[in-house]
């Protein structure tokens, strides 16, 4: 095991950059898992990291043991507290970090898929990402002015979905709408026709925009359907990642009822 102990380490500079600039991630290919959780998960996809990170208290986690267990031919660094602490985010670390490749897919396949413009929030863009590995969706679209998907905020929030999903950031939408060759479903306040009012089954792509201004007017534009959600309560609008919920697990139902 290595240990380094001094902010001036050529390894920890890289490492702090990847922590916290999405343009160095972009321009190295690489991001930081933080904690147990998301290690488990990653190594469950049948992945490994390119190096371990450790703080001195590591070594008493049991859970940290037995994931490291599963790492023997990864290589391991220790790294002082105070330096370990400036690449993690959480309060109280978890003590375990995991250098990672992203991964953006070589061919764009997407049969079930989520077109999301410009999201600025890492915590509902994680979230959507969450429920759309949990509801099987195979491709997630970003533009680029969404938040960085591989940011560490976004990893936490959403708890192991990057492993199960295509992400394909950086995109101009109004591309990949033109040429998606199943029904597009814009999410919007102005529209009619409720969600629960359309056929679900076959290829599908839910699209959803910025948490204040929506989806852009080209976009939607686009849209074989534009739908809304009914809300009876007195709330003018959901959250970004409540609403990409309810529309995913809307398809799942009627999905499974088809299926059935």
């Amino acid at each position: 095991m290595k240990f380094i102990t001094s902010r001036d380490n050529p390894f920890f500079k890289v490492l702090l950059k990847l922590s916290s600039s999405a343009k160095a991630r972009r321009e190295d290919n690489l991001t930081l898992l933080d904690g147990a959780h998301l290690l488990a998960a990653y190594l469950d996809s049948g992945r490994l990291p390119q190096h371990i990170l450790l703080n001195a208290a590591a070594a008493q986690n049991a859970e940290i043991s037995a994931l490291l267990a599963r790492l023997e031919s990864v290589a391991v660094t220790q790294l002082d507290d105070k330096l370990f602490a400036e690449l993690s985010e959480l309060k109280t670390p978890t003590g375990i970090l995991a250098l990672i490749p992203t991964f953006a897919p070589a061919v764009i396949t997407a049969h079930f898929a989520l077109l999301l413009e410009d999201l600025q929030d890492p915590g509902n863009l994680g979230s959507i990402l969450r429920s759309a590995a949990a509801a099987g969706c195979d491709a997630v679209f970003l533009s680029t002015g969404c938040a960085d998907a591989w940011s560490p905020k976004v990893l936490r929030a959403a708890m192991g979905g990057h492993f199960a999903l295509q992400i394909y950031a950086q995109q101009n939408l109004l591309a990949v709408a033109k040429n998606f060759s199943g029904s597009l479903f814009a999410t919007t306040l102005q529209a009619t026709q409720s969600l629960y009012q359309c056929p679900l089954q076959g290829d599908l792509a839910f699209m959803l925009g910025n948490e204040g201004a929506g989806l852009s007017t080209e976009l939607c534009a686009l849209a074989t359907h534009q739908i809304t959600i009914p809300m009876p309560g007195k709330v003018e609008s959901l959250n970004a990642a409540a609403a990409a919920a309810i529309c995913l697990f809307e398809a799942v139902r009627q999905r499974a009822r088809v299926a059935s």
